[in-house]
């Protein structure tokens, strides 16, 4: 490993698991380097419940990290099929390996790992302006996500736009433990309604609930969301997933229905400011990859700063070099997947092991012959329905 002769004075904007875990590499390899995160909420602030990652997003740990995947390892909660439910009829599709953890519970074991190296941790704390962080540091950060204060400030120079999407979602909770990571896909008067749910603890799951823009208004959820009725728009959820939740309430955690946030920065740093995580793209929810593209970017910004020795301009080109081809394609297939979602209307005619096949196959990422090679029971019942 290299090692700088002058230690580097580093400003990280944002206490997600992008800007913790770039902070903790950058005092594991350097323990010199100044490394202070600023944090605009309190320590144990955190909004949402769990976090989901495939099999593959946590090889990448094991493989580049295994110091960190072991000490996240005996804090998730994992399964090996995937569920999807569709007029009723639950269809576990195997070969499809997920584990979650608490969104709280991963920011605490960042933070404690962040501050065991030495890294300053303001909680509380708003960041500076940029030509402030700048006159006291070498490298500044943004991991403020998708709403990053830095990218809007700087937008023009990092040729960052942001489009808001028609869907509308809302992250709720629930005490009931599912299974599997679960897709519930479900009509009613109000329109179509679609819960992704899974379980982060033994006790607790995260009831993430989906509509289309149709739905939105249909349902009264627009009118609910415009006078701040929470408490009717959870009643109706729960309604209309009653079947799911076997009684028990959904949970809500300053839980608000929004729109997605389509992000993308056409450069990839400005002066000493790079972005990452959701501050530099945000790839749809329904993939399960926002917390991997963000921790993948802190290994491949910490390694690029490695490698360029001091040389920040050659260093963000590297990051950009190592990032930016599986980025496009993991976005490429969260776009389509999104696209999906928002015409999820289209295909609730199809019956359910149709629709399941049509959901596997959404982003153009998994051929016929994969899907045999993956689920190779789901495909035995998928051509059993289908008569084929």
């Amino acid at each position: 490993m290299t090692r700088r002769a002058k230690p580097l004075r580093i400003a990280v904007v944002g206490g997600g698991p992008a800007g913790l875990y770039f902070a903790e590499l950058m005092k594991r390899r350097h323990p010199a380097h100044e490394v202070r995160v600023y944090e605009r909420n309190a320590r144990d602030a955190t909004f949402g419940f769990g976090v989901v990652f495939s099999d593959r997003a946590l090889e990448f740990l094991r493989a580049d990290d295994a110091e960190l995947y072991a000490a996240l390892l005996p804090h998730v909660e994992s399964w090996g099929d995937l569920t999807v439910v569709h007029r009723d009829t639950p269809l576990p599709i195997d070969g499809n390996g997920f584990a979650a953890i608490g969104r709280l519970a991963l920011l605490n074991l960042l933070q404690a790992r962040a501050e065991r190296r030495g890294v300053q941790l303001l909680f509380a704390h708003e960041a500076p302006p940029l030509v402030a962080l700048e006159a006291d540091a070498d490298l500044v950060v943004a991991a403020d996500g998708a709403h990053s204060l830095l990218r809007q400030a700087h937008a023009a120079a990092l040729g960052a736009t942001v489009a808001e999407r028609p869907n509308r979602f809302c992250w709720y909770g629930t005490t009931k433990a599912f299974d599997t990571l679960t897709l519930t896909f479900r009509s009613a008067p109000e329109g179509v309604f679609c819960a992704h749910h899974y379980r982060y603890a033994p006790h607790m799951s995260t009831f993430l609930v989906e509509v289309d823009a149709a739905t939105w208004e249909r349902s009264g959820l627009a009118r609910m969301a415009a006078r701040g009725a929470e408490a009717e728009a959870i009643a109706l959820c729960e309604r209309i997933f009653a079947p799911e939740l076997e009684g028990l309430p959904l949970v809500s955690n300053r839980s608000l229905w929004r729109t997605f946030p389509v992000v993308r920065c056409e450069r990839w740093s400005a002066g000493r400011l790079v972005p990452i995580g959701d501050a530099l793209r945000t790839a749809h929810f329904s993939v399960g990859s926002g917390t991997r593209l963000a921790m993948e970017d802190a290994l491949a910004l910490a390694r690029a700063l490695d490698e360029a020795d001091g040389d920040l301009p050659a260093a963000f080109a590297r990051f950009e070099a190592l990032r930016r081809p599986p980025m496009e394609k993991l976005w490429a297939a969260a776009h389509a997947s999104m696209e999906w979602y928002e015409r999820m209307a289209d295909w609730m005619a199809l019956a359910p092991y149709a629709f399941a096949h049509a959901y596997m196959t959404r982003t153009g990422r998994v051929s016929e012959a994969q899907l045999q090679r993956i689920a190779p029971r789901f495909m035995a019942r998928y051509r059993a329905a289908e008569g084929a």
